[in-house]
């Protein structure tokens, strides 16, 4: 009797582990949070449902931040190999120094995304950014489904980003 009940055990422990992971994943996507903010370069208000229907990479950054910078040329060649597939960086700059010195760095750094001013409503409505980089891959639903925090490597970004758009 007692090696019946052990034999049920790995099915059972199986069973649970895959409903609390199944739990997990639900609640990993959430859906993008709104916003309407300006543009760096010509003062435009962009709404996030422009971006409808594609795989964004939303990162929060600043233009005095050293690793910030350094993930540029990662996200300006992501940008320009992925558009056409259906796929957007945008760039939400933290800085307090208004327009003009963020559309500066955007000039210097040859960033071919778009850039605009995150508002403080807009990091709080991304549950907080608290250090950046910070990243947010959303899937075409409009569903946040990663959250990268510090620099990541151009092969993460890459993977992740092509398994959204196949």
């Amino acid at each position: 009797m007692e090696k019946q009940k052990m034999s049920h055990f790995p099915v059972w422990c199986m069973a649970l582990i895959f409903t609390l992971l199944s739990t997990v994943v639900a609640q990993a996507a959430t859906q993008m949070p709104p916003f309407s903010l300006e543009s760096v370069r010509d003062g435009k208000i962009i709404e996030s449902d422009s971006f409808n229907g594609k795989v964004l990479l939303l990162t929060f950054f600043a233009t005095w931040c050293p690793p910030c910078a350094e993930e540029v040329p990662i996200l300006v060649k992501l940008h320009k190999e992925l558009a056409d597939a259906g796929f957007s960086v945008v760039g939400l700059s933290v800085d307090q120094t208004g327009p003009d010195s963020v559309a500066k760095f955007v000039k210097s750094q040859e960033i071919n995304y778009p850039v605009l001013l995150a508002e403080s409503r807009t990091t709080q409505d991304f549950g907080g950014v608290y250090g950046i980089p910070v990243a947010f891959l959303v899937n075409k639903s409009g569903n946040v489904v990663k959250k990268y925090t510090g620099y990541v490597q151009h092969e993460i970004l890459e993977r992740d980003i092509r398994s959204l758009l196949d």
